[in-house]
């Protein structure tokens, strides 16, 4: 059995992350409906106790810190719903993760060849 390297900055998301994050998950995907990206617009604090957040979700929530989201069980993938609520794209969520701005995290992306302007 080989063992798995650790890369840094890397927050794994496994089976009891999924677990301690799984209402935080929840609500983020609720706002794939108009609705629930409303009645979060209303009253953030009480979408979060409506959908039984930890107390650290719930500050991270309202905090906008999607890295401590990642580290209370957020998936990626369901935090993407949560950061187009906020009018975040995907360059500003890798630029968060990578400790870029956006525009330096852009400039990243360009010159892997990865970047808007390379394809």
């Amino acid at each position: 059995m080989t063992e798995k390297k650790e890369t840094w900055g890397t927050i794994k998301f496994d089976g009891p992350m999924a677990t301690k994050g799984y209402a935080l998950n929840k609500m983020c995907y609720s706002f794939n409906g108009a609705e629930g990206r409303e009645e979060f617009k209303k009253d953030e604090a009480a979408y979060c106790d409506k959908f039984g957040l930890t107390p650290e979700q719930k500050e991270a929530i309202l905090k906008r810190d999607i890295l401590a989201l990642q580290r209370e069980g957020g998936s990626i993938y369901y935090l993407a719903k949560f950061a187009g609520v906020l009018g975040l794209n995907v360059q500003d969520v890798g630029g968060l993760q990578t400790g870029r701005t956006t525009e330096e995290f852009k400039a990243y992306l360009d010159s892997q060849g990865r970047g808007k302007s390379n394809g």
